[in-house]
């Protein structure tokens, strides 16, 4: 019994140890079978200050069975081109206003608001178009028709730069302009091939988004699926374009209804406000166990500082961003921790009354309380299951982080708590003892 005790001991040592090492504010680094992953608390929108926007999608010239293959589609878009600019932990998520679906975008990080409407309002329809009709003086026509190189055919798009020796700076006096390079697949290559051989001598139009970028003049066949979009770009307009292009066109216009933008001040404010009301709730839990329950209320304080470190390591690792409802949500985890230990010291307290001895009435009491723990923790994590899967935004993230919360309090309550006390009962090591100053009335 002492030997599996003592195990049990080292282990709750031991993940201890290894979760403060992860907790430990200087170390965003960890280094797993060679290879280094970056560990760190995200920090979302209203912690970290961004940008948050909310485009309404046009869907009057979609048909109906394919409204919410549109919406998908949108969000996969929008999604890679968020990826892009490197926003960590950001929100996408569908919903509906007033009968209209829309888009809500949460960029954590992202101060310049203008950048993210550029790139992700930005349809990037592209479309190449030959001459139709008489010359013009420009040797551009008055009107285009469309072929069928489209963007759909677009394998990938770089920024390059021409005039001055490809690095962006100005080389031999000549001053270097950013472009687009794109290459088309094997089907857009062969297209490219038949549109260039008809139209030697002839200007081709690019256009993108219903507007003509540049019509350069072909001056043969050109073989091999490359071009280059030029257009008066700056290397930010280059790599949005770029950025826009290799995540594909949207497959219906966006309307930018709401912007909004969050500044890190306000960020920090929010932090300061929620560490304290965390630094209160605990010392009053705290408090609360050692006035109630003496020696064990201690040992339950222990325990409970060693569940906090636990958590926020498994926060770090996964890693779960940290919104002001998902501390909300760590918050009611304490509560159904601490809920656990009363549970248990309120049965071990029965089985003593009954004569049992030190350590049969602490393991009684544990079997005994195990059911009703049990029971509420797994309602509890029903209820945060289906709030991550139907949720969305503040409501998914106070479930992911009570979640957690819940299932590190179910291992902290039934395995360090227990560990401890029996610790304590075998080795007849004396629990402290806690003194309450009575004041007595003198009429």
């Amino acid at each position: 019994m002492k030997r599996i005790i003592l195990w049990r001991v080292f282990l709750i040592i031991l993940i201890t140890f290894l979760a403060v090492f992860v907790v430990k504010p200087n170390n965003k680094n960890i280094k797993i079978l060679n290879e280094t992953k970056k560990i760190d608390l995200v920090k979302g929108l209203d912690i970290a200050g961004g940008s948050q926007l909310t485009y309404k999608l046009d869907l009057s010239k979609t048909e109906e069975n394919q409204k919410q293959q549109a919406t998908e589609s949108v969000l996969s878009v929008i999604r890679k081109r968020v990826d892009s600019l490197g926003v960590s932990e950001p929100v996408i998520q569908a919903g509906t206003l007033n009968n209209q679906k829309i888009i809500t975008l949460e960029l954590p990080g992202i101060q310049d608001i203008n950048q993210a409407i550029d790139l992700v309002g930005k349809t990037a329809n592209l479309e190449f178009q030959e001459q139709s009709g008489g010359e013009n003086g420009d040797g551009v026509t008055k009107e285009w028709k469309k072929t069928e190189l489209t963007g759909k055919y677009l394998s990938n798009a770089t920024i390059t730069y021409q005039g001055g020796g490809g690095s962006g700076n100005s080389a031999g006096g000549i001053k270097s302009e950013p472009v687009v390079s794109i290459s088309f697949n094997s089907d857009g290559a062969k297209l490219f091939e038949e549109i260039t051989t008809r139209n030697v001598g002839k200007p081709v139009a690019i256009i993108l988004d219903n507007e003509i970028v540049s019509a350069p003049n072909v001056n043969e066949a050109i073989v091999g699926g490359n071009a280059v979009i030029s257009g008066n770009f700056d290397a930010t307009s280059a790599r949005s374009l770029s950025i826009s292009l290799n995540s594909g066109a949207l497959p219906v216009p966006l309307e930018l209804i709401s912007q909004r933008t969050v500044g890190a001040q306000l960020g920090n404010e929010s932090i300061s406000k929620s560490i304290f009301a965390s630094f209160v709730a605990i010392i009053l839990v705290t408090l609360f166990m050692i006035f109630q329950y003496k020696g064990s209320g201690v040992i339950a304080s222990l325990a409970l500082l060693i569940y906090i470190i636990i958590v926020l390591a498994v926060f770090k690792l996964i890693p779960v961003t940290i919104t002001l409802a998902g501390i909300a949500g760590l918050i009611l985890s304490i509560g159904a921790a601490v809920d656990a230990n009363i549970l248990i010291f309120e049965r071990t307290k029965e089985e003593s009354q009954m004569g049992k001895g030190k350590i049969t009435a602490i393991q009684e009491g544990f079997r005994r309380a195990w059911s009703s723990i049990r029971d509420s923790n797994f309602s509890t994590i029903i209820t945060s299951i289906i709030l991550i899967w139907f949720g969305s935004g503040i409501v998914r993230g106070f479930a992911i982080t009570l979640l957690i919360g819940i299932l590190v309090s179910m291992f902290s309550a039934i395995t360090i708590s227990q560990t401890l006390l029996l610790l304590f009962s075998n080795f007849k090591l004396k629990l402290p003892k806690i003194k309450i100053i009575k004041i007595k009335k003198t009429i």
